[in-house]
């Protein structure tokens, strides 16, 4: 497993690639461990990763692979499916992933993503319209959704 840097319009981003799969990905100010040789997916997440902040992507094909609880994968999983320009709730979220009385738990596996941003994670908001929590803080989360056209 090594970690790559990712230069982006928005700042150099960490990555971890593991075999053909990007694992894990770490906003600007947050860095990886030990650096390891750049590879072509570190290559192509860093392509992929500058288009989309730039506005001119809104899908990602760079391949993913996230471990983690069969749970957390099915949420990760019904996060993939929200298309961008778009969001949902986590009571949305969770009806979603059949556990409808288990927002705060899907809450809990959405800040657990390991691949924000591949796995849109910042497309989930309160059931009131607020903006709710993220990993890297609201302040990338409003960003991110203001790049795609949302206003919470």
């Amino acid at each position: 497993m090594a970690w790559a840097l990712i230069a982006t319009p928005w700042g150099e981003f960490s990555a971890r690639v593991e075999g053909a799969n990007v694992v894990e990905l770490r906003f600007p100010g947050s860095p990886g461990g030990e650096l390891g040789p750049r590879t072509p997916i570190a290559e192509r997440l860093a392509r992929e990763l500058s288009e989309y902040l730039r506005g001119e992507r809104q899908e990602f094909g760079v391949p993913t692979r996230a471990g983690g609880t069969p749970f957390q994968q099915a949420v990760w999983n019904e996060l993939g499916k929200i298309p961008y320009g778009a969001t949902i709730t986590y009571r949305e979220l969770a009806a979603r992933v059949g556990r409808p009385r288990a927002a705060r738990a899907v809450g809990q596996a959405v800040g657990a993503n390991p691949i924000p941003i591949l796995i849109p994670c910042h497309r989930v908001l309160l059931a009131g319209g607020g903006v709710g929590g993220f990993s890297a803080g609201t302040d990338w989360k409003v960003r991110l959704l203001a790049l795609e056209g949302i206003s919470p």
